[in-house]
């Protein structure tokens, strides 16, 4: 007997059928004697909706008071739906239990709508699986030390999930989601794109970070953090798929790499679009430049993504970053407020029309000319490379919005990722 966390996004949730079909499939691992716990998302666009009449009633406050009161609105949507999954198990003749996260707890920090996870107590937990209950524990949320609910922020519930699964010591987490697995790349971009048997840990949090959405990136954290064996896998399969041939679909995320290391050199392709680049012109070459401008973005709570300054002339030069598109016009605002004033002469200019293009993979550690062919393939398309960010298992590069679905089409053909894994 196993303990098994499985955990279910918005579209397997959205609706009353689905909601059963997830029932049938808890309650049939259940019977195959496992011990269940279940993870849900809110159903699919309950948080938008919720959030809208948040923004219709009053506009976009970052002070704390509006914060706590949207993290008290948006964890009602995981509430309903982890309260309809137990009544659904019990129609299936399964003893089951829902819990908020403040009642487990999950205890967070007070980062409001970005909260982090610092501790889960299992007590509770442990009580109830071993009473032969299936266990269902809301995503997303959990309650800081002045007992206010916090949420984890958009696709905590990957992180939840993990999160419950590294408290528990569980065998297996199972992530449940609208795509049965990890793919070479998006297959919308590429159709010849194939889903992969299994990715390191190493490769999933670069692809994570990258843009690929297939998992959230604090999940991958806290899997590789902790241990826990993670697998990808769709819920739209038939609920009453033979237990086996489920535990061993989808992609299995792994920490033993020797496995792949012979084998493909690139293991997928990442994309994001929601980047944006900006450039800081002729700043003063001397130390102190980077964290005077970084520091002033780092304040407004904003992220920067890759960073590039060039070669001083004549005293000056130039720094350029990305951030994520949503911040750009803020991270523009603290510039020229907080940092272009005390630079002298100098601008700011910016592109929204960027995208960031990503080759990943753990075979790059053992093979050298992987970042040529890459710069080679894009070259032969025309396409110029802004910016260059690599790492020991992935090469970046920023390049114009328009030609993103030409070099993931081209790289992922040069790095021949459409032939089966072994």
């Amino acid at each position: 007997m196993a303990l098994i966390v499985h955990k279910y996004g918005g579209t397997s949730m959205g609706s009353p059928e689905r909601i059963k079909n997830v029932a049938k499939r808890v309650a049939k691992w259940a019977r195959a004697g496992h011990q269940m716990v279940v993870v849900p998302s809110a159903m699919s666009g309950e948080t938008n909706r919720l959030l809208a009449l948040a923004k219709e009633l009053a506009p976009a406050k970052e002070t704390q008071s509006y914060m706590r009161e949207l993290d008290m609105l948006a964890s009602t949507g995981e509430q309903a739906s982890s309260a309809l999954l137990a009544i659904a198990l019990q129609s299936e003749g399964m003893d089951s239990v829902s819990y908020a996260g403040w009642q487990v707890p999950i205890r967070t920090d007070s980062a409001f709508t970005k909260a982090r996870i610092e501790s889960i107590e299992d007590d509770r937990v442990r009580a109830d699986l071993n009473a032969g209950r299936v266990v269902i524990i809301t995503g997303f949320q959990g309650v800081d030390e002045s007992r206010n609910i916090t949420t984890l922020g958009r696709g905590g519930s990957d992180t939840s999930a993990v999160a419950v699964a590294a408290a528990l010591k569980a065998d297996e987490c199972l992530i449940y989601t609208d795509v049965d697995g990890v793919y070479t790349t998006d297959p919308r971009v590429v159709p010849e794109a194939r889903r992969l048997k299994t990715v390191s840990f190493e490769e999933m949090l670069e692809m994570a970070s990258l843009g690929s959405k297939v998992l959230q990136i604090r999940s991958v954290e806290f899997a590789g953090k902790y241990k826990v064996p993670l697998r990808v896998l769709s819920s739209f399969t038939p609920w009453d798929i033979n237990i086996q041939e489920e535990a061993k679909s989808g992609t299995l995320i792994t920490f033993e790499e020797d496995t792949q290391m012979e084998q493909a050199v690139v293991s997928g392709i990442a994309f994001n679009r929601d980047e944006a680049k900006i450039s800081i012109i002729g700043v003063p070459d001397k130390p102190g430049i980077a964290y005077q401008i970084l520091g002033a973005v780092a304040e407004g709570n904003i992220e920067v993504d890759m960073i590039i300054q060039n070669i001083g002339k004549d005293g000056h030069t130039d720094f350029s970053f990305t951030v994520h598109r949503n911040d750009y016009a803020r991270a523009m605002d603290l510039l020229k407020v907080k940092v272009l004033p005390t630079l002298g002469s100098t601008e700011a200019i910016g592109d929204t029309k960027i995208c960031k293009v990503s080759i990943v993979g753990i075979g790059m550690r053992s093979h050298v000319g992987i970042a040529s062919k890459m710069f080679r393939t894009l070259s032969e398309e025309g396409i110029n490379i802004q910016m260059i960010s690599t790492s020991e298992i992935k090469t970046s590069v920023v390049i114009d919005e328009k030609y993103m679905e030409l070099a993931v089409r081209s790289l992922h053909k040069a790095f021949d990722l459409e032939q089966v894994q072994a």
